[in-house]
C-alpha cells in the first residue's frame, strides 16, 4: 500500500483531478465567466501591458492601455458570441488547439516529479541500447577502382598490399591507388557514419580487422580498399553521471508519455464510446 501512495503517477492523477475538480469550481454561474458579465482583472490589465511592452519595448500610455482593454473586451464578447453560436464545433484547429492545450496541463502535472538517480539508472540500464556509445574507428585507406583494374585487379591489390605492408605505418597512402572522392584516412570516426560513407558490409569488415597493420581487399559499395586500422575505440554503456541530462530528458518524456496515458484512460471511463456503423 505504501509503496502505490509513493507512485508518482498517483499523484499525476489526483493533481489532475483537483485541478479540474477547482476548474469547475472557477466555472460556475457567478463568477467573471457567467453569461452577461465580463471583469476585466488587474492581472489581466497587467498582463497586456506587458505584451505592449515587450513588442514595442516601452510601457504603454493611459489611452493604449484603453486601447489594449477595449480590444480584450471586443475579442472576449467575440468569443462568447461565437461559442453560444456553436462555432466552435466541429472545427477542426479549435478541437487540436483545445486538445493542446488540454495536454499542455497535463504536461505541466507530469512535470512536477524530480528523479531519484536510482530510478535514472533503472531506466539507463533498461534503455542501453538508447545510450550506447558506438564504436570509433582511425583508420587509412588506398582505394582501387576495379573498371580501371579490370581482370587484373586481384594481382594489382596484392602488389599495392605488399608495398604498404613493407612501408607500414609510414606508407604514403597519397601516392598509392586510385583517385577516391573520400578522404584516404578517417579520425575517430563512429561505426554508423563508416556504415554511411561506405555501407554496412564495410562497415561490419572493419570492426573485425587487426589493428596497426595493412590488410585487405575489404569491398565497398566505390570497389576495393586497402585497410590500416591504427585505432579502435570500442563501444560501451557509460555511466549515469556521462549521460545523465541526456537520461533524465528521456525518463521525463517517459513518464509524461506514460502518465497522459493513464490519466486519458481514467478519463475515458467516464464516458461511453459509440462508433456507428
Amino acid at each position: 500500500m505504501k509503496r502505490i501512495l509513493k507512485d508518482p503517477l498517483l499523484h499525476f492523477l489526483l493533481l489532475g483531478a483537483g485541478l479540474f475538480i477547482a476548474y469547475g469550481l472557477m466555472s460556475k454561474p457567478g463568477s467573471s465567466s457567467a453569461p452577461g458579465r465580463i471583469v476585466v482583472t488587474v492581472g489581466q490589465v497587467e498582463h497586456l501591458a506587458a505584451g505592449f511592452a515587450k513588442t514595442w519595448q516601452r510601457p504603454p500610455t493611459d489611452a493604449e492601455i484603453k486601447g489594449l482593454i477595449d480590444d480584450w473586451v471586443r475579442e472576449e464578447i467575440a468569443t462568447r458570441e461565437a461559442m453560444a453560436l456553436g462555432l466552435d464545433r466541429d472545427d477542426t484547429v479549435i478541437r487540436r488547439r483545445l486538445r493542446q492545450k488540454f495536454e499542455f496541463v497535463s504536461d505541466d502535472i507530469a512535470a512536477q516529479t524530480e528523479p531519484t538517480d536510482a530510478e535514472l539508472n533503472a531506466y539507463l540500464q533498461a534503455h542501453a541500447e538508447s545510450f550506447r556509445v558506438e564504436p570509433r574507428f582511425t583508420f587509412g585507406q588506398v582505394y582501387l577502382e576495379p573498371a580501371k583494374h579490370g581482370s587484373h585487379l586481384a594481382r594489382d591489390a596484392a602488389h599495392v598490399l605488399a608495398q604498404l605492408k613493407l612501408a607500414g605505418g609510414k606508407a604514403d597512402i597519397s601516392t598509392l591507388g586510385d583517385s577516391f572522392l573520400l578522404e584516404p584516412t578517417f579520425q575517430s570516426i563512429p561505426t554508423s557514419e563508416v556504415a554511411k560513407q561506405f555501407g554496412e558490409e564495410f562497415a561490419s569488415k572493419l570492426s573485425g580487422l587487426s589493428i596497426g597493420q595493412w590488410q585487405g581487399p575489404v569491398e565497398s559499395g566505390y570497389g576495393t580498399h586497402l585497410i590500416l586500422v591504427r585505432e579502435r575505440t570500442e563501444g560501451h554503456l557509460p555511466e549515469l553521471a556521462e549521460v545523465r541530462d541526456v537520461v533524465r530528458r528521456e525518463w521525463a518524456n517517459s513518464r509524461r508519455v506514460q502518465g497522459n496515458e493513464r490519466f486519458y484512460q481514467e478519463l475515458l471511463k467516464r464516458y461511453t464510446v459509440t462508433i456507428e456503423e
